[in-house]
């Protein structure tokens, strides 16, 4: 099966006819008019985060709100829009703010959170500071979309750094969580989920622009007989390469702090404090889209083809797993490739085969777009459920 590459892939330039993000919701939106919102962060995930929300099903009142550290024009997808700076006043009237990431001292959540919440905005952070702070709502509208409604309430919670604030912050996970618990919750809901055994193979853009453009620099020089050039994004080749440490730190145990994301965060969302999970994050030089390999050891038997039957009735999954034969008459199996998911809102699963040695055991090839799916569609999902919800009132 031939595929073909193409700049709109790389870009992840979306086709709004694929889009799943209208369809999503049980129902429509329109009893909900004038919502307000605003991107803070333009980078890759925040023109995502923009693009996700002109094909969503939210009722905005006008475009979204672009904040960013530096005043400026910036285009998308032929567009052109004006970015203003970030600054605590930047949130007056606003219903739903996104926070497209940038962890740390200076991130995002941290000098803006309080400031957007005094204003009676809910916030919705890409960013990993606060996931795993209890209180914090940690979503995937397909797995635990009822852990919003902590937001309906009075109460407050405790974010490191920034103080006690009012409950309506919200917390988007790391993108390969995203995808794989999307795998992990229909098969879980069916046959309870004993332990997972992933290896995830992750595109440069995960790591943002500056890994895009050295993927694609180091690559230019090696194919024109040149040395890679200078590492900045990870610390050693990514051209041509496989970096089974990437730009991640090293931390307990030998586990990257990528690999205990994975582990914690998927705990909190499927509300499973012990769930036995051990993961390998590996970065590939790929621009778009991340897979991963999971082995699923169930507490009841599926079959194959029961499994395939349970994803594809799955909320926002599609399973690309079909018998087929190759122009020579070899036997093959259809499966999904991040060119594939690349630009698109499912999460994919393929590869669905059975432990021959354990009747419990389970493998799936699962691959999404991590800037859509595992970053800026699932907090525009996230802000559907919240609407749908009435948690916010416009």
């Amino acid at each position: 099966m031939k595929r073909s590459w193409s700049k709109s892939a790389l870009m992840c330039d979306h086709n709004p006819s694929l889009s799943l993000v209208s369809n999503f919701m049980p129902k429509p939106l329109s009893e909900v008019i004038a919502l307000r919102v605003a991107v803070v962060g333009i980078g890759a995930v925040g023109r995502e985060m923009v693009r996700c929300l002109w094909q969503s099903s939210l009722p905005l009142s006008d475009e979204p709100l672009v904040l960013a550290r530096t005043a400026r024009e910036v285009t998308i997808d032929g567009k052109t829009i004006q970015v203003h700076e970030a600054h605590p006043d930047a949130f007056k009237g606003m219903d739903i703010v996104f926070f497209a990431g940038t962890e740390g001292e200076k991130g995002a959540a941290r000098q803006f959170a309080r400031p957007a919440i005094d204003e009676g905005a809910i916030v919705i952070d890409n960013g990993s500071d606060f996931r795993m702070v209890d209180g914090v709502p940690l979503v995937v509208p397909e797995v635990n979309p009822d852990d919003l409604e902590v937001l309906k309430g009075d109460g407050t919670v405790e974010l490191p750094g920034v103080g006690e604030i009012p409950q309506r912050y919200v917390a988007n996970p790391n993108c390969s969580t995203i995808q794989m618990v999307v795998a992990l919750k229909p098969l879980h809901d069916a046959a309870r989920v004993k332990r997972v055994i992933a290896s995830t193979y992750q595109a440069v853009s995960g790591a943002g622009s500056a890994a895009v453009e050295e993927l694609e620099m180091q690559a230019h020089r090696i194919l024109h007989g040149q040395d890679p050039g200078e590492f900045k994004a990870h610390p050693l080749q990514i051209a041509f390469n496989v970096l089974a440490g990437a730009n991640w730190r090293f931390e307990d145990a030998g586990y990257t702090n990528e690999e205990w994301k994975m582990v914690r965060e998927t705990r909190k969302i499927m509300h499973e404090p012990d769930l036995p999970i051990t993961v390998t994050c590996v970065r590939v030089p790929v621009f778009t889209g991340h897979a991963e390999a999971i082995y699923v050891e169930l507490e009841r038997p599926l079959s194959a083809d029961e499994a395939r039957e349970i994803l594809r009735n799955a909320k926002g999954i599609v399973v690309i797993d079909e018998p087929t034969q190759l122009p020579d008459g070899t036997s093959y199996r259809t499966y999904p490739t991040p060119l594939d998911a690349a630009g698109k809102d499912p999460v994919y699963v393929g590869r669905i085969r059975n432990d021959p040695f354990n009747p419990h055991g389970l493998w799936l090839w699962v691959v999404a777009d991590n800037l859509r799916k595992g970053a800026a569609l699932n907090a525009v999902q996230i802000a559907e459920e919240i609407v749908r919800r009435g948690i916010v009132k416009v």
